[in-house]
Formats: structure tokens, sequence, C-alpha cells
């Protein structure tokens, strides 16, 4: 018996007056848990749980609001005063650097009147100023001043409320619930992966903010195959190669004596390679080579920048994958580093984030050219929206049917899909039995 079907659903229907706000919320929960319980084993979600409003809602509420979600990087904020905002399904969210040289995370919600105090994307400031009434933060989210509020008002029960804020090897992640999930497990797997890339003396080269007219599953389902790539992906199809990131994703590279080979020249050097997958599959990190004698993924499989962001001493270093359920996906070259970031903006539209990521001191024309560096993820982000836009189209219709997954090439997906409804149910029944007891 599986995790679903043990899932017990006595609390579906509580002896509730029939208007009750409690009855509807109970309704929800089990009308969600029954479209997520049809899904047969290794086939796909059934078509609704990917444009229901009641489904997109429990997304966000077990999901979104309850995850470790990757905001941007710590060379993004270099100086006090720096920000960069985010919106994490309901909550808006500012992330700033202080006085003290600590970056911090905040509900980007005026105390006043609940007004966006960071505006923009990005910037920089001396204070946190509220546009609407001039209510004034310290950049560590103390009020400061508030206007013609009278002698009985005390500014020090109106400071910015703050978000729990972590970041390892300058990846800042973010959790907007009340109490965040352990992150030191995360930190302690990850660590000795991205460490040697010393992402920390980075910038970004380049950033592009794709929005995808589709659910975020479905983003996150196209990422976790190589199944499509090929006829749909020439460029990234010059460097990339499907065969060893399946077996390095799977673990299967111990059986491959030339996959076998690259990992322990690559661990000789001081990088991590070999398969970590957390026990629950929220995260993962593998190394894999690239394909036709690449370094780098150009269009030549040559390097885009001059400089190395490792100092292992190996040539070839291929190319470093790590994923962070929901909010992020990672390629780490020899020469630069792609972070993508995905944030749901609807139950039918995600935007995805890509940076480039080149040593800080790397010059723009000198260095690398901007083209040749961003032309293969370029082409394959814009080639993958078309994707993920089409399953859109494809999944709402009424006489859409989930078809099994491959189980040669689509494992990734398939893991992705288990981690979701595991994680789902789970809590949707706890959630369940939580207001059962109300």
């Amino acid at each position: 018996m599986g995790p679903l079907e043990s899932i017990h659903s006595e609390w579906v229907q509580p002896v509730l007056q029939p208007d009750s706000g409690v009855h509807i919320k109970m309704q929800k929960y089990a009308a969600v848990l029954d479209l997520i319980k049809q899904r047969k084993p290794q086939h796909g979600l059934p078509g609704a749980v990917y444009v229901d409003p009641d489904v997109y809602r429990q997304d966000l509420e077990q999901i979104w609001h309850r995850e470790w979600i990757f905001a941007g990087h710590t060379f993004e904020l270099e100086k006090p005063g720096q920000y960069l905002t985010l919106q994490i399904g309901d909550y808006p969210i500012a992330v700033v650097r202080g006085k003290d040289g600590n970056i911090r995370a905040f509900h980007n919600a005026c105390r006043h009147r609940g007004s966006k105090v960071c505006t923009e994307d990005k910037g920089k400031v001396a204070k946190l100023v509220c546009p609407y009434h001039k209510w004034t933060f310290e950049l560590d989210g103390k009020l400061l001043f508030a206007g013609n509020m009278g002698p009985d008002f005390n500014n020090a029960d109106h400071d910015l409320l703050p978000a729990h804020c972590e970041v390892v090897h300058s990846y800042i992640y973010v959790c907007v619930a009340k109490v965040a999930p352990d992150f030191e497990k995360f930190r302690s797997a990850v660590s000795p992966f991205i460490g040697p890339h010393y992402l920390e003396d980075c910038k970004v080269a380049f950033e592009a903010n794709l929005v995808e007219k589709g659910n975020w599953k479905l983003v996150f389902e196209n990422n976790r195959e190589c199944y499509h790539c090929d006829g749909t992906h020439p460029e990234l199809l010059q460097s990339y190669t499907e065969l060893a990131s399946v077996q390095g994703i799977s673990g299967e590279g111990e059986e491959d004596p030339e996959l076998a080979e690259y990992w322990s020249t690559c661990e000789a050097g001081g990088l991590a390679s070999r398969l970590v997958m957390d026990p629950a599959g929220q995260f993962r990190m593998t190394r894999i080579p690239l394909d036709h004698g690449a370094s780098s993924y150009t269009m030549d499989g040559k390097p885009a920048v001059s400089r190395r962001l490792d100092r292992s001493g190996v040539e070839n270093i291929g190319a470093l994958l790590y994923f962070n359920y929901p909010s992020t996906w990672n390629h780490f070259l020899g020469d630069h580093a792609l972070s993508f970031r995905v944030l749901p903006r609807g139950p039918g539209e995600t935007v995805v984030t890509t940076k480039w990521l080149v040593p800080k001191d790397a010059q723009e024309g000198v260095d690398y050219d901007l083209e040749r560096l961003t032309k293969v993820w370029m082409a394959t982000n814009d080639q993958d929206r078309r994707l993920v836009e089409g399953a859109q189209v494809g999944v709402t219709s009424p006489a859409y049917q989930p078809g099994p997954y491959s189980p040669l090439v689509e494992n990734g997906v398939c893991q992705f899909i288990d981690w979701y409804c595991e994680l789902m149910a789970r809590r949707i029944t706890e959630a369940g039995e939580a207001s059962k007891a109300l």
C-alpha cells in the first residue's frame, strides 16, 4: 500500500452546520486530496491539479508558504541598503543588507496601512521609507519615524515583521512560515558541492525573467527530464548529454567505468561529485560530464569566460546540477554558473528567473562576450517555455488522461511528482485533522 492509499479520510464529513466555514474548508481539503489520490503510480497528475484554484491555494499553503524559497544571491546585495524583492505566493518579501553587513528578510508591508515599502525589484536606499505616509525604518527593520501618531504611539511596537532568512555560499533562502523547517540538513549536504565554486566572489553578468503561461509544477516537470531534449534543444545538446544526466541523477554512474572515473577525478580535485539525494526527495546534487568534449554551455563547447570559478586544477569538471524544491535548479561549470528561480503567479502562470554568474573581476568584452555566454540557455529557456505552455493547454482539456512515465528517461520527473504527492497528501491530511479538532 502506497503513502496515498494509507491516508485516512474519516475527517472528510465532520458533523458541522452546512454553512460552517470550517465545513467548507474541510470539503476543499477533501476535494484536493481526492484529486491527488487519483494519480496512478508512475503516471502524471490529473489535469485539474494544474488548473484548479483550490489546488493552487493548497500548493501555496502547504508548500510555498512553508518551505525555504530561493530569493537571490548575497553578491547582489554587496553594500548596506541594497535590497531585492520577491513575491512568495501571498507574501511580498524584501531582502536587505543592513549596516552591520547582515542580510535580513522582511515582510514587505508597512506596519501602518500595509503599503509596499520597497517598490522596485531591486535597489539601494539609506533607510526603508514607505512611499505612502513616509514611515521610516532602519535597514534592520526598526521603525525610526512615524509622523502625527500622537504621544501614546510606541515605535518599538511597529517594526517591520521579519521573515526567516538563511545563507549558504551566496544563496539566500527565505521562509514565510511562522516556524521554518530545518535548514541545516540542506546546508550540510549542498556545501561540499557548491563551496569549491566560490560563488561569493561572483557577480550577475546577465539576468532574464521569463513569464511562462503554465503551472509551476509543469515548469519543474519539464526541467526534471531530457526526454524532450532531442529535437527541441539543439543549442543545449552541443554540450549536454542525456545519458550522463540520467546515470548521474539515478546514481547508476558507478556501473559506468568512464563516469565513475570522471567522478573520482573531480573528487581528487576537491569537487564533490557523486549523487547526494535528500531522503525525502526535496533536494539533490550530482556532477555530470558534458558531451562532445565540451567544457561549457556554448555553441562550440569551449569556455564562455576566460576565468575559472573553481581552483580544482581539473581541466574539465563538467556540470554540477543541484535542485531544491519547490523554487530552484542550478548548473555550475568551470567558467560560469547559472541559478534558476521559480515563483508561481497563479494556477497557470509562473515566473522563471535565470542568472548567469561569472567571477566578479571578469570584464564583459574582455573576459567574456555576453551573447556567447547567454545564447544556449536563452534559447533553451524559450524552447522550454513553449513546451510548458503547450502542456498547460493540453492538461486543461476535459479529454486529458495522464499517461505513464518512461522508466528509462523520466525517473526524475516521476521523482518530483512522487515528492509533491506525498508531501501534499500528508500536509492536507494534517490540516484536515487540525480543522476537525476546532
